[in-house]
């Protein structure tokens, strides 16, 4: 495993939660930016399932060179290409793709596939990699599955995403086969649409107090 992408997975396992964020626009980047670094979360998972996605993790590295800010929903390399030229410091795909993998990899792009499966989970310990997204989550079964899939590959790491909560965070954190956890619920996309980032500021440090009290 190449020390960039050591790295960043220290980065990410530090923040505990990666705020997940879909922006219509790219003119709620900066103040979205600026909301989570103020709540004490300099990070983001920015998700290509908007036009807007390129152009707003631009312009949040641009203004934030040191936030953690990485592209999500990535569907092919031709995204992976255009998310890095914009700033993204990784990516995350929802399943395992190995094109995409194997490109990043080849890049030494830090890049973190969602798996579900053993076999998706092969796929990905045969390539060296140490962190996995697990997609969606409480509908693949959660800790659970997570402790049940951990058992026979030893020393993986997953980051679950999808159904995760400020109701269920302590019961993933607390698992030791996860590294963090991606969630949604401080960047609401009501939130975002209605420009409440004194809101979003909010959730964000209740979120990161929420991961000090869990982690102790």
């Amino acid at each position: 495993m190449s020390k960039k992408m050591e790295s960043m997975q220290l980065k990410i396992q530090e923040t505990g939660v990666v705020p997940v964020v879909v922006l219509e626009s790219a003119e709620d980047a900066l103040p979205l930016a600026e909301a989570l670094c103020e709540g004490g979360l300099p990070c983001a998972e920015v998700t290509f399932r908007t036009a807007a996605a390129e152009e707003s993790i631009r312009r949040m590295t641009a203004a934030h060179p040191d936030m953690l800010v990485g592209a999500g929903t990535v569907l092919t390399t031709e995204q992976v290409e255009r998310a890095v030229d914009a700033g993204a410091k990784f990516i995350v795909s929802p399943g395992f793709d190995p094109e995409i993998v194997d490109y990043c990899l080849d890049k030494d792009i830090p890049i973190f596939p969602g798996c579900v499966t053993p076999s998706e989970v092969a796929q990905a310990v045969k390539r060296g990699l140490k962190v996995v997204k697990f997609f969606p989550a409480e509908s693949f079964g959660g800790v659970g599955t997570i402790k049940a899939l951990a058992a026979p590959y030893v020393g993986l790491k997953f980051m679950p995403t999808g159904g995760v909560n400020t109701g269920n965070l302590e019961s993933y954190l607390t698992c030791p086969s996860i590294l963090a956890c991606g969630g949604s619920w401080m960047v609401k996309g009501s939130l975002v649409k209605e420009g409440n980032f004194d809101e979003i500021k909010g959730l964000t440090q209740e979120a990161v107090n929420l991961v000090k009290q869990i982690r102790g």
